[in-house]
């Protein structure tokens, strides 16, 4: 499976974020940093999020953009658009409640050439911990139904100290 990457594009406060191949925790520092940044810059107007060439997008990863989706909603009262031409990411992204927070698009985006790939972030344990943590939280405050599959998780989470 093709390892994940973020590309990324920016042009007058309008942002593009693709998600490729087997995005996963790993990544999860480099995603939640460039949110951050994103939201910080200057004349921010509006986000995309790609997946349509991502092959696996994993929970950690979800509670992010769930993360992003909600700060769009509250800091700049707009619903941001996730694009996803993969039944089976759809699936997921329908079962996660994320219809509640992004408007899905099923069609790819038309022109793709000027995104630019992200450096992935270094980030320690305790960093990751704390992200991932923070992510199922987000996820688990979409639905009941995420509540129940991720409250195990969770909890073993929140007892893990570093």
């Amino acid at each position: 499976m093709q390892p994940g990457k973020i590309l990324v594009a920016e042009h007058d406060g309008a942002f593009v974020i693709k998600l490729v191949g087997d995005v996963r925790l790993t990544l999860c520092t480099t995603l939640d940093e460039f949110f951050d940044e994103m939201f910080a810059s200057e004349g921010f107007a509006s986000v995309v999020v790609d997946l349509a060439d991502a092959v696996n997008v994993d929970s950690t990863t979800l509670g992010l953009l769930a993360k992003l989706a909600l700060k769009a909603k509250e800091r700049f009262s707009f619903v941001p658009v996730i694009l996803s031409t993969n039944p089976n990411i759809t699936r997921v992204l329908d079962s996660m409640g994320f219809d509640r927070v992004f408007r899905i698009r099923q069609e790819p985006l038309e022109d793709d050439e000027d995104l630019g790939e992200l450096p992935v972030l270094p980030e320690s344990e305790e960093g990751v911990h704390k992200r991932v943590l923070e992510a199922h939280r987000v996820l688990m405050g979409l639905s009941e139904d995420n509540r129940a599959q991720f409250r195990e998780l969770v909890s073993l989470l929140e007892g893990q100290c570093f």
